[in-house]
């Protein structure tokens, strides 16, 4: 599978994608017109290993509802991705049995490398 997770309304994640310069082989989904289903996270979480790798802790809703000061379980951080988008860490990048999450420099490059072998 080829596909990335983004918020196509994110500058961040136009200026990775850009950078990355995915092929026609990659599907694109924005995840605020065609949220992420049930089956989709969960096949993220695989390839992750956990949710919290996939949680956003820099969502304006993190803040707004204090999540910080509450203890979490990986079926809340579930929860919270499938309830909204912006609890999902952007843009998610799977490509054949690889996943990267974020937009770290470092992750960034190791995305960039997997996606032009």
């Amino acid at each position: 599978m080829k596909k990335i997770y983004y918020l196509k309304t994110c500058d961040t994640c136009k200026r990775i994608l850009n950078e990355l310069q995915p092929s026609k082989a990659f599907e694109l989904q924005d995840i605020k017109e065609n949220e992420i289903t049930v089956k989709q996270l969960e096949e993220m979480h695989a390839l992750a290993g956990s949710y919290e790798a996939l949680f956003s802790k820099r969502a304006k809703l993190y803040k707004e509802r204090d999540l910080k000061n509450e203890v979490l379980s990986e079926s809340d951080i579930k929860s919270l991705i499938l309830e909204h988008y912006t609890f999902l860490k952007r843009p998610v990048i799977i490509q054949e049995g690889q996943i990267f999450i974020g937009n770290s420099k470092k992750v960034v490059e190791a995305a960039k490398q997997a996606l032009h072998e």
